[in-house]
């Protein structure tokens, strides 16, 4: 099945930010208190629970943490906690959609406004990029957990659990549903007895944009200083990634 290199690339921007341990933490310690708020603390009776613990284990949280993401679940200050999205445009008209988890919409909505402003971007409505997005679950396998199963046989139980397209590469693959299908694919998963290492629900662009360097270099900063927000959670954008760009985020 094919891959959408546009897809990968936005992936491998994406793995590139989540080395920051720390970020990736306080996100998904925001997903296991909403998680635990929502549907009570066991996980076996709570699937949001079970997958948000999974996500942790798959960024190597350790359990004592995790427990007291989940402790805080009950608590008030879980209570106020808030999920919500922003669409917009970044510089050279690169849309940007945002996903937030706030205690304090006034200061979220203050600060996303404030980066877009500052850095030559536009806070759009919601619904106003639905054109450009589409809902797609993510799951991320380790290939270590597909040892010893065959390719064409794992490929077509995929398929029958709704994958619409897989990428592989040396260490990861990565499977992509709609989000009607994201519940199958989870289904299929266990069935198969394969654990992923993520599962998400994200905004995959239907095309991407392409920009000279020095464009895409604009494009970057606003979406490092949305991915350093506290309040933020997830940044998604239709930037294409050349392999020219690749190589200045690498150095």
């Amino acid at each position: 099945m094919a891959g959408h290199s546009k897809w990968a690339n936005i992936k491998h921007r994406k793995a590139a930010q989540d080395k920051k341990r720390a970020k990736v933490w306080t996100r998904i310690i925001k997903e296991i208190t909403i998680a635990a708020r929502d549907g009570g603390p066991d996980p076996d009776s709570n699937p949001a629970l079970r997958l948000a613990i999974q996500n942790a284990k798959g960024a190597n949280m350790n359990k004592d943490t995790m427990e007291r993401a989940i402790k805080k679940g009950s608590g008030s200050e879980a209570a106020n906690l808030q999920t919500l999205t922003y669409e917009g445009y970044a510089p050279h008209g690169i849309a940007i959609f945002i996903e937030a988890t706030t205690d304090n919409l006034n200061r979220t909505v203050a600060s996303v406004r404030s980066i877009f402003t500052k850095n030559g971007g536009t806070l759009g409505t919601n619904g106003s990029l639905s054109f450009i997005f589409d809902t797609k679950g993510v799951f991320t396998i380790n290939n270590s957990a597909l040892e010893g199963k065959d390719e064409e046989e794992l490929e077509l139980e995929f398929i029958d659990g709704g994958a619409e397209d897989i990428e592989r590469d040396e260490e990861i693959t990565s499977i992509y549903t709609s989000f009607d299908d994201y519940g199958n694919m989870q289904k299929k998963l266990a069935e198969l007895n394969i654990e992923a290492q993520s599962t998400e629900i994200q905004q995959i662009p239907k095309t991407t944009t392409k920009l000279e360097a020095e464009e895409a270099k604009d494009v970057l900063s606003i979406i490092d200083k949305f991915e350093e927000d506290d309040d933020v959670q997830a940044v998604y954008h239709n930037l294409e990634f050349t392999e020219e760009l690749s190589k200045l985020i690498e150095e």
